[in-house]
Order: structure tokens, then sequence, then C-alpha cells
């Protein structure tokens, strides 16, 4: 089955370039890219890949603010530079669907001028929406000057009462021409953190921390690490680049015997606040500290060394040095890694020859697309 895109039909978005093959030829075509750059897994070491649903799976959007004040759109940018309305767009959640013409409706009576890229002036740059489990959400909106900030601040009642369901507004002021979806400074409106509900675990999402974008896949590769993790059932655990804590927190309390000790390591303080809370509020005696995974993993004593490390880097990888790291530390009997590139991840196991891959599972978090989420549990050849 495929799935049928008017805006891709009409030529208006190609985001979703596979999105006229059918949803299990997308599948097998990502089991064997990850077969092909990772010879070292045997075929019996493969679990089935988990599936996502083939539409409605966005748990984000990021939206470009285009068109003009009084009649804004809400997409993505055309080639000549100029907003692409895409508020019907099938792979975001129908919650996020539904709100989008309340946002918009919002923008245009401030009056704001949406930002025009290739002349360089305007206010508003960009709407981010995240739905939990529950429904409730989270607003953000990406503006460049602080008279945006305090037009969006005086309209707070009305966006409240448009859009009932928003657990936290917050607004980024981004003052420079840059190719990024946000600046550093946030200021909260309303509310602090969005909780998104796994299982018995609520993970606190704060506007600039990370979440994968697909909830239910992002469920199954928890489950997954908690199930390899209980099968090590390792005295010691470290999640190094953490987030707000998924990994660390799904894995802690699962072993046979004693609690484990569980470490979380994130260079993001607001991924680790969120963090910190939901531990707090699971009762989980999880830890998390701010710090580069690396060099964290560097100046560590070597008593402090865990049994067992989930390592969940950027599309970079974890690099040389920390797969060195990894490689020499006698310590280390197990590691997991979570990659959202598995080019990286072959480089990153290929200077790890000390550690065998158990077992390994493709995780389909991004339909349509060449992106995936790949999973692997490697254990030190003895």
């Amino acid at each position: 089955m495929t799935v049928n895109c008017e805006y891709f039909e009409a030529g208006r978005c190609r985001s979703c370039a596979l999105i006229e093959t059918p949803y299990d030829a997308q599948l097998r075509d990502k089991q064997l890219r990850c077969s092909e750059l990772l010879p070292s897994v045997a075929d019996a070491a493969w679990l089935p890949p988990v599936q996502s649903a083939d539409r409605d799976f966005r748990n984000k959007a990021k939206l470009v603010v285009g068109g003009v004040a009084g009649g804004v759109t809400l997409g993505i940018l055309g080639p000549d530079g100029q907003g692409v309305d895409l508020r019907d767009c099938l792979i975001q959640s129908p919650g996020i669907r539904r709100v989008i013409p309340k946002l918009a409706e919002f923008l245009e009576a401030t009056g704001l001028e949406p930002y025009d890229v290739p002349a360089r002036r305007g206010e508003l740059k960009f709407v981010h929406i995240t739905e939990a489990p529950s429904g409730e959400l989270m607003l953000r909106f990406v503006v460049r000057t602080e008279q945006a900030l305090a037009r969006l601040r005086r309209g707070l009642g009305e966006l409240r009462a448009a859009v009932p369901r928003a657990a936290v507004i917050s607004v980024n002021l981004l003052p420079e021409h840059k190719a990024v979806l946000e600046g550093e400074r946030e200021e909260m409106l309303h509310g602090s953190s969005l909780s998104m509900q796994l299982g018995e675990i609520a993970l606190h999402l704060q506007p600039q921390s990370f979440f994968q974008t697909n909830t239910p896949v992002a469920r199954a590769l928890y489950a997954q690490a908690a199930e390899w993790v209980r099968g090590v059932d390792p005295g010691s655990l470290w999640d190094l680049y953490c987030g707000v804590g998924g990994f660390a927190l799904h894995c802690a309390a699962m072993g046979t015997g004693s609690e484990r000790e569980v470490l979380g390591v994130e260079l993001s303080e607001a991924a680790v606040l969120s963090a910190r809370r939901s531990a707090r509020e699971a009762g989980i005696a999880a830890r998390f500290e701010v710090a580069d995974a690396t060099e964290f993993a560097l100046g560590a004593a070597p008593e402090a060394i865990p049994d067992l490390a989930i390592v969940n880097p950027p599309r970079r990888g974890i690099g040389v040095e920390l797969a060195a790291w990894l490689e020499r530390s006698d310590g280390v009997h197990d590691v997991i890694y979570s990659s959202c590139n598995p080019e990286s991840l072959a480089r990153d196991l290929a200077a790890m020859p000390s550690f065998q891959v158990r077992e390994a599972r493709v995780f389909d978090m991004f339909p349509h697309t060449t992106h995936l989420e790949v999973a692997v549990w490697l254990a030190r050849a003895t």
C-alpha cells in the first residue's frame, strides 16, 4: 500500500521522498541498507524491524511561518524562499493537524509580519508543536525581536482560550539571520514541561529538550534497550547523551537483584533538569549530570567505570575518542548503541573490535524517508 499525499502529487512538498514507495518495500530497503553497512552483524542477530504507522505518526511539527501579516502560511519554505502552507500534512498527528488552523488564526490576529527570508525582514519565524500521548501540547513561537515577544505575551489569554490543551507555551528569540530552528533564549509564557507518558515512565520535556518524533516507535526502542539490559543485569550503567533520560529511566529498575546504579550524562541543562524531575516523580534512584559525554568518560576514575554503557549520540556518532575509551575500558562489558546514522555507527563499531554484536534492530522512526534508527547490543568478546 502507498499513501496518497496531495502536497507531494502537486509538487508543493518533497520532504517525504519515498511516500510513493509501498511501505513494506521502504522497510525492506532500510533493513538491507543496515545489513550492508554493518557486515559484522550476523543475519541471525537481526531482530525483526519495528514498524511505524504510515501516517499520523509525528508527535512534533516544525512549521515555517510564511505569507504576509494577516494571511500566514504554516509549513515549509519553497525554492523561492516563500512560505508553502502544509497545515493538512498527513504524517502529523491528528491532534497537531487540528490545532494548526487555530494557531494560524491567532498569528494573523496579532498583525505580526512573517519573516521574509530573501528580504531578511519580519518577525514570525517558526511555530513548533509537540503533542504528548495524553493529547496535551507544547507550543513554541520562534520570533526575531522583543516587539514580537511582547505582542505574543499580550495575546496569551486568547491563545489559551483557542488552544486549551496547550500545557506549555513559550517564545524563542532568534534575532540573527541563520539557517537554524531556534535561538538560545527561551521565554516561558505558560507551564514548564510537557509530560510524555510512556507506560509507567513519564518523561518531562522542556521547550529546548530533544525527544524522538515517533512516540510508539520510541516506546519500542526504550523497551528493547530495557530487555537487553535485563538480560545482562549489570550492577551499574551509564546513559551517555541521555537527553531527557529515556533509556536511563527505563533501564534503572530492571535488575533481578538489587537496584542498579544508573547515571545519565547530557550536555543540555534543560534536558538534565527534565530527567531529574522524571526520576524524582517515578521514585527511581537514577542520577543525571550536565557534561559532555566524551569528556565525562575520559575523566572518570577507574572505580567509577560502569558494567554497561548506553550511547545515543547525534548523527556524527560517538567519535574516535569515546570509541577508543570504550574499547580499552575493561570494566565496560556491554554497550547498547542507538544510532540515527548507520554510516557513523559502522565507523564507530570498526573502532571497537573487542565488542561483538549480539543483537540488532531497525526502528522506523521516519517513514517515507531514508532516515532510520538502529540499535545494537554489543558484548565484549571473551
